[in-house]
């Protein structure tokens, strides 16, 4: 593990596919990491269970009809989440102003 990073340091790790952690955190186990950017097909896109019905029938609606030939990609940007100390994964985790002040993150091996 490498340990006493700045929140910089760790960024640039976690940017790199790397778990993230502090020292200074209370809950046992957690980390945060990084889900990279994705493009999947509107068609694709309609089957994604965790994604709510209104936003499937606005692309649904949007790119219809969809066939072979018209079938886009949406991208799914990057973003932070973190495995929480109950093993529950936050989506869009963001750093508080102490997390990006401290120096005690770390790199887990």
């Amino acid at each position: 593990m490498t340990e006493n990073l700045t929140f910089g340091q760790a960024i640039e790790a976690v940017k790199e596919g790397k778990l993230i952690s502090r020292i200074g955190w209370n809950g046992k186990n957690m980390f945060v990491f990084m889900r990279p950017s994705a493009a999947i097909k509107v068609s694709d896109l309609l089957g994604i269970k965790t994604l709510s019905s209104n936003v499937k029938n606005y692309f649904e609606k949007k790119f219809q009809p969809i066939t072979v030939d018209n079938d886009p990609l949406i991208t799914f940007t990057p973003y932070l989440c973190m495995k929480a100390a109950d093993d529950t994964i936050v989506n869009g985790w963001l750093a508080s102003q102490t997390d990006m002040l401290a120096k005690d993150w770390c790199i887990l091996d």
